[in-house]
């Protein structure tokens, strides 16, 4: 009996303790709550659960940023982009309501405003492969890819064939793939690489004495850097179900957006792959002006106004979350948002919600599909909250849709990696592009028009009178957001 008093003293010593560890270190107090109660309710499984999957890293730093070893090179860099994304600022190309925006992205996410750029919509993956294809086909330089799914399919090899005739060509190519998204990839492929010349790494290795917290901290981004002038962003992954114009019946069609940009805004992408490579590869990179063409010596601004904005584990802050709250704050007129998972959490909510009662136009679409019961049931239950106050919410029809975009107004556009959910904000490398540009918005709001065709208005009546237990369902999955 004494032993058995002992182990009941010692469990509850060591679930205080782990309580007490959830309240110091977790940012959201939704969560903090729902880790307690996973902890205090289900015996040893919670805590092993929140040791596993729960610990903040980002306190913790899981790795440094630091690339440039020069100290003062790195303050001589930081202080001409300083000034030079503060004349971009200064030169009337972004309206007076976004400078708070591009101030805080600049601050928090040390994110220049860049100017000069070509930016490309690209529509599902029949419009990005050929412009990517082509991209490497003129590389120079070096190529550097960065993806979180990377397949040993037709597309794959396609462009990893590709990536081996640069090679002999005498171009510098690093191939980096999250250990998990791209589980697929067998070492024959990796080694098709490594003989060719191609210099790989996985990011974040899975080893099985490490496999819970490197399984909850992957690296979503899917950006490829070309010569250090042409950078490609968003939500397409390397494989073939990106791509409808293979045309195979089994094939579901898939709705994604990519950006294909040219210009000083590809410096940043090219930062962000030195951060990532460095963490994960022994073949360091060095700061060379090679990798970042200097193109902030001009004296007028033209084109498009582009911010990459990037957040994860590695970042004191949750940039990206805090990015689309402040630009959710900043609108006027319209709220477009196309999201898979639609997690959004209190805070988007409150600045949805106050949007939508300001009297602004706020549009979102999800899949009309699936490929979580779970996580649609969590989303199901914020649908609901949105409804109850006038928010159209459509349902995408036509096959799955992907994309992770918002059109703020007619003069920001937003795309990118990261979903609106709780693993992209706080757990995932993600990676978005603000372009602040009336052509670019102009073109979105098109696409997003277009979609709205091949989607369904979910009428908020029919919604609100659904069956109770469906509602008390929801609000019950609705709990485990914060896990999801």
């Amino acid at each position: 009996m004494d032993w058995i008093l002992l182990g009941e003293i010692a469990y509850i010593l060591i679930m205080v303790a782990v309580i007490f560890r959830v309240l110091i270190d977790t940012r959201s107090s939704t969560k903090a709550l729902a880790y307690i109660l996973f902890i205090v309710f289900v015996p040893f499984i919670g805590m092993i659960f929140y040791l596993s999957f729960g610990i903040n890293y980002r306190k913790q730093k899981l790795y440094s940023k630091k690339i440039v070893e020069d100290e003062p090179l790195r303050q001589r860099i930081r202080a001409k982009m300083n000034s030079y994304s503060e004349a971009v600022s200064n030169s009337g190309l972004i309206g007076k309501n976004r400078h708070a925006l591009v101030e805080f992205i600049r601050r928090a996410g040390t994110s220049p405003l860049t100017a000069n750029n070509e930016v490309k919509l690209l529509v599902n993956g029949e419009e990005k492969f050929p412009e990517l294809l082509k991209a490497i086909e003129n590389a120079k330089h070096h190529i550097h890819i960065e993806y979180y799914i990377y397949e040993d399919d037709f597309t794959g090899n396609q462009v990893a064939d590709l990536l081996i005739k640069k090679v002999k060509q005498g171009v510098e190519v690093r191939f980096m793939y999250d250990d998990f998204g791209s589980h697929s990839l067998g070492s024959s492929f990796i080694k098709k690489l490594r003989d060719a010349g191609v210099q790989t790494a996985p990011f974040y290795k899975i080893k099985w004495y490490a496999l819970a917290s490197r399984l909850n901290y992957r690296n979503h981004r899917k950006i490829i850097i070309i010569d250090g002038l042409i950078g490609f962003v968003g939500g397409i992954n390397m494989c073939d179900k990106y791509r409808n114009d293979l045309n195979k019946k089994e094939h579901l069609f898939w709705r994604d957006t990519h950006l294909m940009l040219n210009g000083q805004s590809t410096a940043y992408l090219q930062y962000l792959f030195m951060c990532d490579w460095n963490f994960c590869s022994t073949e360091k990179m060095f700061f060379n002006t090679i990798y970042f063409p200097d193109h902030t010596n001009q004296k007028t601004f033209t084109n498009e106004v582009v911010q990459i904005v990037a957040s994860g584990p590695d970042s004191k802050q949750p940039v990206i979350f805090y990015s689309l709250l402040k630009a959710i704050s900043s609108a006027r007129k319209r709220i477009y948002i196309t999201s898979p998972y639609f997690i959004p959490g209190e805070s988007l909510m409150d600045a949805l919600i106050l949007a939508i009662q300001g009297g602004l136009d706020v549009k979102i679409l999800i899949p009309g599909v699936s490929d979580s019961k779970t996580v649609n049931s969590a989303a199901s239950a914020y649908y609901t909250e949105l409804l109850r106050y006038g928010a159209k919410i459509y349902t995408y029809k036509k096959g799955f849709v992907h994309a992770k975009t918002m059109i703020v107004d007619d003069d920001l556009a937003i795309v990118g990696s990261a979903n609106m959910d709780y693993r992209s904000f706080d757990l995932n490398f993600e990676v978005n592009a603000m372009v602040y540009s009336k052509n670019v918005a102009g073109q979105l709001i098109e696409v997003f028009e277009k979609d709205l065709q091949d989607s369904e208005l979910i009428d908020a009546q029919s919604w609100l009178d659904r069956p109770k237990y469906i509602h008390l369902w929801e609000r019950f999955v609705r709990l485990l957001s914060p896990f999801l």
